[in-house]
């Protein structure tokens, strides 16, 4: 693996580890350094240092623990990260999305969408698990690797990681007996494997064999969806998953887990599930036929709202111009994610939401009201928001049914 490569990915404005040095002092000595640090791999001499935590705003009230490791260890996380996708990318599954090069959670939905569009499917089990990333147990980690990957230099070195010190904001210093670096590059890969081994080779070999119907599943890191045509299969698999999940240090969110009757002859929005930002619910379209559509989350919705508030709010400073344009931008990819068949008039609701939010603030850039509704019309004529486009849910040639 080409160390200057991986040197080049990293994030140039991230922020430094306990060690302080950024990726502009790295770089100075670019060559001097990655020669040292190759040395101490080949000796054993690498030292895994530790990792900054900060905590982020995730939802009112609430928070999500951020790592940040110095800059070497993303370095090597970063090649290590790419050797193991390249060994284990053949073994994941096509219904596997999350963290894998070419995948995304709009491509899962809409292929969730067009199975089940086309499929026979008349029960959902959606389940969340709790706390995965906090969790995982090392050891089951470290003993899934080494099936795969015979190399006992490899896994010391990705077990440095994972036991590395935790340095919080308070100052005090704890060392982790589970889960995996939150922030590090290695973070998304490791829990791949994990999942794969827990949940995915065992609805492939296990459930879906014993299943008396169809059934299929979903899974975007530890956010799942599976669906079954007959009840008993759906029960049974919700009654197992738990116990699935206990063998391996996990469990799942009570709140978020649940199995409900999910047809295209009981259509209505109160007959939906979540799933990746979407409410999933049976329709009927022009044509008076069955439809599965989908339209933003209700909290979704609610959060994009409020963060759009917040920004206009703190950047209403910047020239009119430039505020427009990045604006823009995240209006674009709020469309480019939800603009699907059905969640118009969602689109909308943020378009005009964000038109309100213009005019409140820019009136509050001086002591006095300087804006008027017209004058407001005319700016977006020269600098247009865009327009909300919606594009009907199409599979991608790997399918996985």
């Amino acid at each position: 693996m080409n160390s200057g490569h991986c040197f080049k990915r990293l994030n140039k404005r991230a922020a430094a580890g306990v060690d302080k040095v950024t990726y502009q002092d790295y770089q100075k000595e670019l060559g001097a350094n990655l020669d040292d640090l190759i040395a101490r791999l080949k000796r054993g001499g690498y030292r895994a240092k530790l990792v900054k935590r900060k905590h982020i705003p995730k939802s009112p009230g609430k928070t999500r623990p951020l790592g940040i490791p110095v800059l070497e260890d993303k370095l090597v996380q970063t090649a290590v990260s790419d050797l193991l996708s390249a060994i284990y990318e053949q073994d994941f599954h096509p219904f596997s999305y999350g963290y894998r090069p070419r995948r995304g959670a709009r491509q899962a939905a809409d292929d969730l969408t067009v199975r089940m569009q086309f499929g026979r499917f008349g029960y959902v089990v959606e389940a969340d698990i709790k706390g995965f990333f906090n969790h995982l147990d090392h050891d089951n980690l470290l003993e899934m690797i080494a099936r795969r990957v015979d190399d006992k230099r490899f896994i010391r070195l990705i077990g440095k990681w994972l036991k590395a010190g935790i340095l919080e904001e308070e100052g005090h210093i704890f060392y982790p007996e589970e889960g995996t670096p939150q922030g590090g590059s290695i973070s998304p890969i490791l829990a791949n494997i994990y999942l794969h081994t827990v949940l995915d080779d065992w609805f492939h070999h296990v459930v879906r064999p014993r299943c008396e119907g169809d059934a299929i599943m979903c899974r975007y890191a530890d956010d799942l969806v599976c669906c079954f045509q007959y009840a008993r299969d759906a029960e049974r698999f919700y009654s197992v998953l738990p116990k699935r999940l206990g063998n391996f240090n996990l469990e799942v969110a009570p709140e978020k887990t649940q199995t409900l009757r999910f047809s295209r002859f009981q259509p209505g929005i109160q007959h939906h599930f979540s799933f990746l930002g979407f409410e999933f619910y049976w329709g009927t379209d022009s044509r008076g036929e069955a439809r599965l559509f989908r339209r933003t989350a209700r909290k979704k919705l609610q959060a994009v709202r409020q963060a759009l508030k917040v920004y206009v709010k703190e950047n209403r400073h910047m020239k009119t111009p430039q505020l427009l344009l990045k604006i823009t931008a995240k209006l674009r990819g709020h469309y480019n994610y939800f603009g699907v068949v059905g969640n118009l008039d969602e689109l909308w609701q943020v378009h005009s939401h964000m038109v309100k939010l213009l005019y409140k603030w820019l009136n509050r850039r001086s002591g006095r009201k300087s804006l008027t509704w017209g004058a407001l019309k005319r700016l977006l004529d020269f600098n247009p928001l865009p327009m909300p486009v919606c594009k009907a849910a199409v599979a991608q040639r790997r399918v996985w049914w």
